[in-house]
């Protein structure tokens, strides 16, 4: 009785065939007395990012540019699609959106060396589906620059502003998610994006985008999204389910985000009929900026808040390393390069520590009030008092970072001999653990003191030690599960730092992420700057800046939460949601 109801059920609400009768409206249609604008056409066949390739491109130039400012600018994948110079043409005249430039591109292609005997090397999925910056590094560094070569047929040269919010971004299926991975890549550069029946699936690793929407810092992107019911369904998932996944992770994020469903199929008679509202909906109330995590749910922004950015507190460095914040918050770090230990005082100003410090990498105080650092290059261990006096605890030791329990017990990572030291109060020495880590690297104690954590920096997990009363280590498990780059076999785990709930912070390629108790990652802070991001520290005098090593600076970022040190009275935060 049950299955027959439930088949009745299945009849009644089965879609039927798609209609898919769109027609493009008056905006999308030539109209007397509205000044057209130019098209044309150029080839390129000079990257180096995708090498061999060669590619037509066309260029919207609107009757109103005059050539004497930067324009803005929409991106196309795919060539000319959706009438949109036309729209462009009526929009523009209508003062809807700005006088922009449109670039429209085809994907390259590596011509075969035997003519029609063989086949050409087709770049459109490498190009289109891939994830990572390389695409839009060939749209920044080589496409537009060679736009701007050009000059319109009456010599009016070919200006396109460099500012993200100047421009969008769009194309259909594989283009369109070429055209938000761009934006998702170099938010600064693309702030405005438009899908058509986006492939927001299993190609080469777009389903992923969902999950990392949810996770990453939220960015200022503004993004309409179209597909229909009737979308493409293959081995790769459901076009349309994809593209509602996406919109939920969206406005999870708390993302300007607008969309069209209809019942059309994995073509562009819908995507057609709505552009021109599209556009105007993305260009709606330019030139103010596009917004970002405006009521968002993602954990991150639980985390920073709104209104934090990062700050610069010093810069001019060779490579900064190791913070440690002392027992008042304020903050040391090492100048690996330049030999040197620097302190950030509360007031925010960065003074010389200790100099000729044997190439000191990793630091940490101790309960004691002592600074430990790892001076690699003399092969020791050394604490500086509050004078910056050097005590050499222990010699013969390679080094990268370093932690303190409460108990005087010293652990040391040594990733050229993948192991870890332990060193006791009174001097003794030993290693407690070897051949796990690939590259062990940054390393802490939880709140309570009863777990070790060790950075992998050539593999994808922080590992998890049992710490054993007599502080030798047990129960070693791969435990907390980073997230990688696309095309990447490790995460770049780096320095470590944690809060009083038990989150972990680890500097990874992706930027910071943070781990929940269970080894899950709950979000990714966003890097300061596209460079190595090496360490991380709560410091200030609330413990509630968040403190970061990235190459030849440091930064930091308010907070909602409070930091911990391994010197600290042990914390048992609460059990994790399981």
């Amino acid at each position: 009785m049950f299955l027959s109801r439930l088949l009745a059920f299945t009849l009644l609400v089965a879609p039927a065939f798609a209609a898919d009768d769109y027609q493009p409206g008056p905006d999308s249609l030539p109209q007397d007395g509205v000044p057209k604008g130019e098209l044309l056409k150029f080839e390129f066949k000079d990257s180096k990012i995708f090498p061999g390739t060669v590619r037509d491109y066309w260029v919207y130039v609107p009757a109103q540019y005059t050539g004497k400012k930067p324009a803005c600018v929409h991106v196309n994948q795919d060539g000319v699609q959706f009438q949109a110079p036309v729209v462009f043409d009526n929009l523009i005249a209508k003062n809807e959106i700005p006088v922009l430039i449109g670039v429209f591109v085809m994907h390259g292609r590596v011509p075969a060396n035997d003519g029609n005997a063989a086949l050409d090397r087709f770049n459109r999925s490498y190009e289109y589906d891939g994830m990572g910056d390389n695409y839009v590094r060939f749209l920044l560094d080589e496409l537009l620059p060679d736009v701007e070569k050009q000059k319109t047929s009456d010599g009016r040269p070919i200006r396109l502003s460099k500012k993200g919010n100047d421009r969008s971004i769009g194309g259909s299926s594989s283009g369109a998610i070429c055209a938000f991975t761009a934006a998702w890549e170099r938010p600064e550069k693309f702030s405005r994006v438009f899908s058509s029946i986006g492939t927001f699936v299993d190609q080469r690793g777009g389903n992923d985008y969902p999950a990392m929407i949810r996770k990453n810092e939220p960015k200022a992107l503004r993004v309409f999204l179209q597909d229909g019911s009737n979308d493409a369904n293959g081995t790769g998932g459901n076009w349309f389910l994809a593209n509602q996944e996406m919109l939920s992770a969206f406005e999870f994020a708390g993302y300007e985000v607008n969309h069209v469903w209809g019942d059309g199929g994995h073509n562009g008679k819908h995507a057609t009929a709505i552009f021109p509202d599209a556009m105007r909906w993305l260009w709606k109330d330019w030139p103010k900026p596009v917004t970002k995590g405006v009521g968002s749910k993602a954990p991150v922004m639980e985390v920073l808040g709104e209104g934090s950015e990062w700050q610069v507190v010093g810069e001019g460095y060779g490579f900064t390393e190791g913070p440690a914040v002392n027992a008042k918050g304020e903050v040391f770090f090492t100048d690996i390069p330049n030999n040197r230990i620097h302190k950030v005082g509360l007031d925010g100003q960065v003074a010389i520590f200790a100099e000729n410090t044997g190439g000191a990498n990793g630091l940490m105080f101790g309960p004691d009030g002592r600074l430990f650092a790892c001076a690699n290059g003399n092969k020791q261990i050394v604490a500086y008092d509050e004078a910056a006096k050097p005590t050499v605890i222990a010699d013969g030791i390679e080094s990268n970072d370093l932690c303190v329990g409460l108990n005087g017990n010293l652990y040391v990572t040594d990733p050229g001999h993948r192991q870890v030291w332990l060193i006791k109060p009174n001097g003794e020495k030993s290693v407690v653990d070897k051949d796990g880590p690939g590259f062990p690297n940054g390393v802490r104690l939880t709140p309570d003191q009863s777990l070790l954590l060790v950075a992998d920096m050539k593999g994808q997990f922080v590992w998890s030690y049992h710490i054993n009363a007599d502080g030798t280590l047990a129960a070693r498990q791969p435990y907390h599960h980073l997230r990688l780059p696309d095309g990447f076999t490790e995460s770049g785990a780096d320095g470590m730092t944690l809060d009083s709930k038990g989150r972990l912070y680890v500097t990874t390629h992706l930027g910071i992420q943070f781990c929940d108790q269970a080894g899950r990652v709950n979000g990714i802070i966003a890097r300061p700057q596209r460079r190595w991001t090496a360490n991380c520290v709560f410091g200030g005098a609330g413990f509630d800046e968040l403190f970061v090593c990235s190459s030849d600076k440091v930064y930091k970022r308010k907070t909602t939460v409070k930091g911990v040190s391994s010197a600290d009275a042990p914390i048992k935060p609460e059990k994790p949601r399981l």
